[in-house]
């Protein structure tokens, strides 16, 4: 069994120890019910899912700090009540079976080396560009840790002196604030008359979606050849190409993988962001790794979370 626990997003699917998914359960999060309604919802998924069978192990992949060797969630900043929760030993009494508990970056990187874009590279890492920025990095087909509580967060990679993060500049919530920006500017541009359209169709239609959400413009204005929208992905490019320079000249990745919501912008985002690298990198360590977009989408983490609790001998 397999789980995935966002801020807005949960899923619970039951596989095989090859990562195939067979059976899912796909449900929205109510954060106003907090984390008291959320292990409601994985409960009731559990029972609809193992009638009449036995699960013999669970992978969850959280969003939010973890404890990985007990189980123990560290906090979530979306959603309440999670705080020292013990994952591992609420859900084995629920499951019936062992649980291994792992921040939700890494189990999707986990997935997408083992069972995606990366498989046959060593290392892999991988970057989560969502609501905000994570990373994980696998090495030998297994989630490197470093020393408690140390993980690859790619987000919080500093990108100057004062203190601004890549998080800051390549998150989805980061992106969508720069183009509100760039449309009050250039109103006259396609991208701010895509960002005016969506917007009017948002208040037409009463829907109740908060502001936000102006990425989605982004593609069809590239492929429009807008040039506002351009200059905006060559600035995306480049400060996350500066901020993964890092990650390559500390551990030296065969292949990143960019995936999460704004991987959806697709090849203008990785060519841009291959074409950008090496101008960060020494000379000795060119030409860099591969840059590559995720394969498995939505899945990442559900795969990745198949494969967690899997012994290193039976991976593959």
């Amino acid at each position: 069994m397999g789980v995935e626990i966002g801020g807005t997003k949960l899923q619970v699917v039951l596989g095989d120890e090859a990562g195939k998914i067979s059976e899912r359960r796909k449900l929205q999060v109510d954060p106003a019910k907090g984390a008291a309604g959320i292990r409601q919802q994985i409960e009731q998924a559990v029972l609809a899912l193992t009638q009449g069978r036995r699960v013999a192990r669970v992978g969850v992949g959280f969003g939010g700090p973890v404890d990985w060797k007990t189980g123990r969630i560290c906090v979530s900043h979306h959603v309440e009540g999670w705080s020292e929760f013990d994952m591992s030993g609420w859900l084995s009494q629920v499951a019936g079976a062992p649980v291994v508990v792992e921040n939700d970056a890494n189990v999707a990187a986990l997935g997408e080396a083992l069972r995606g874009t990366g498989v046959g590279f060593n290392p892999v890492f991988y970057v989560t560009l969502g609501s905000g920025v994570g990373g994980g990095l696998v090495v030998d087909g297994r989630v490197y840790h470093g020393a408690k509580p140390g993980e690859a967060e790619m987000g919080h990679v500093r990108l100057d002196r004062k203190g601004t993060i890549v998080e800051k500049r390549c998150s989805g919530w980061a992106v969508d604030a720069r183009i509100r920006k760039l449309s009050a500017k250039e109103p006259g541009s396609l991208l701010a008359k895509l960002v005016a359209q969506g917007e009017q169709s948002r208040t037409s239609g009463h829907s109740s979606r908060a502001v936000g959400g102006e990425a989605r413009h982004l593609v069809p204005a590239l492929e429009q050849g807008d040039p506002v929208a351009k200059r905006l992905l060559q600035e995306i490019a480049e400060d996350l190409a500066f901020g993964l320079s890092h990650a390559v000249h500390l551990f030296h990745p065969e292949i990143i993988i960019l995936g999460g919501g704004l991987s959806k912008v697709g090849e203008p985002l990785r060519a841009g962001v291959e074409s950008e690298l090496p101008r960060f990198m020494m000379e000795a360590f060119l030409p860099g790794p591969r840059v590559a977009l995720a394969a498995l989408g939505e899945d990442a983490v559900p795969v990745g979370a198949l494969l967690l609790p899997m012994p290193s001998a039976e991976l593959g």
